[in-house]
């Protein structure tokens, strides 16, 4: 849990093995510590691959770059549609996400126990797959979201538009009467007083006494009236210029139940999708953030080979940087490596003294590195 507390930002490096791998890894442990511990570091293990003709490891380096973005952009999608799902609970995200997060943490310490030996074209098939069932899933349960959210609009909002069904009750009516009609009336609280004074002699033929308020919001009363047909388009037409607001509505019974019943039923629809979403979210981010793992450590593998030449013999590491010294330990990791690719040194010692130019804009080192970002995890 204290590591995926901490899970911000990864740096991925590899540099050429000295008279041995551990060599280079001891040389670069020591450096990083003995300055305030510029970063907490580990071996990132990386399976040896099968090396082809230059042409197609520089062909192999763009696909895995174009492969790297996809990757991430579905990594992310998976972990904010948690949040999106997860509505109140934005915090518990993280957890979510790391609940299978065993397997997350062994791919970024140690990517040799989750590597599967597949091609790049397999991860992309997977996360394709993933990137396909996720569409899928968010489309049906934002339907589901979006149809709930707007009958659970209807029954809120002012008097003048809500649904009433929760409200109003068959005895608040004269039903199946040949003569006799009931309305109903939205006075504002403040015009209350005119109401009571003047509903009876709106138009002729109300009954008196017939008005009641059936329900209240912050600014209106609801009330009844029950008045002969005949005299309906009177009434409205001298209520509104007293601001009495009447509403379009006839009470049907069966209307009314068929609208409860479809809320329960988009409700019980939502609960039930809601664990199963949750689960498959889980897993498929546990499933992407490893296959993205894969694809930085086959990007490390084929760089290094680009970069420092048969045979095979590079250490790559992984170094979580210290928040608040990442300048020092970029400036520590230069010095230890500058000496790999003078023109990159050359390029980096004429911009330093540049002011106002970002650096890590180039992301170019003497020295192979990617950022693994993991504030994707990060909700507020």
């Amino acid at each position: 849990q204290d590591t995926a507390k901490k899970m911000t930002e990864f740096w991925l490096i590899s540099a050429p093995g000295e008279k041995t791998c551990q060599q280079t890894w001891e040389k670069l442990h020591a450096a990083t510590t003995k300055h305030n511990n510029l970063s907490t570091n580990s071996k990132f293990n990386i399976p040896d691959l099968k090396v082809g003709t230059l042409d197609v490891l520089v062909g192999l380096s763009d696909e895995l770059a174009k492969l790297d973005a996809f990757v991430e952009g579905v990594v992310k999608k998976v972990a904010q549609y948690m949040g999106d799902v997860l509505e109140d609970s934005k915090d518990k995200v993280q957890e979510n996400l790391l609940a299978n997060g065993g397997k997350v943490l062994i791919a970024l310490q140690n990517p040799l126990e989750a590597f599967q030996s597949f091609r790049h074209y397999f991860i992309l098939q997977g996360v394709n797959q993933i990137d396909n069932d996720l569409k899928a899933r968010a489309s049906a349960y934002n339907n589901l979201k979006g149809n709930l959210q707007n009958l659970e609009r209807k029954n809120a909002g002012s008097l003048l538009t809500r649904s009433l069904a929760d409200i109003v009750k068959k005895e608040d009516f004269v039903l199946d009467s040949e003569y006799l009609i009931t309305l109903l009336v939205v006075v504002p609280k403040l015009n209350y007083n005119d109401w009571v004074k003047q509903y009876e002699t709106l138009a002729e033929m109300v009954v008196p006494r017939s008005s009641n308020v059936l329900f209240e919001d912050q600014d209106s009363y609801l009330c009844n009236v029950t008045l002969f047909r005949k005299a309906v388009d009177d009434f409205k037409h001298k209520a509104r210029e007293y601001k009495f607001m009447v509403r379009d509505f006839q009470y049907n019974e069966e209307e009314m139940k068929a609208d409860k019943e479809e809320m329960n039923r988009l409700s019980t629809d939502k609960k039930k999708q809601f664990g199963p979403l949750v689960r498959w979210l889980k897993v498929n981010f546990s499933e992407a953030f490893i296959a993205w793992i894969h694809v930085k450590a086959l990007r490390v593998f084929v760089e290094s080979v680009l970069r420092y030449g048969l045979p095979v013999n590079f250490q790559a590491m992984l170094l979580q940087p210290n928040k608040k010294t990442m300048k020092k330990l970029r400036e520590v990791l230069y010095d230890l490596y500058k000496h790999l690719d003078s023109s990159a040194a050359a390029i980096i010692d004429a911009t330093m003294d540049i002011p106002g130019l970002n650096l890590s804009q180039q992301e170019y080192y003497p020295y192979v590195y990617y950022k693994i970002d993991c504030n994707l995890l990060e909700f507020k």
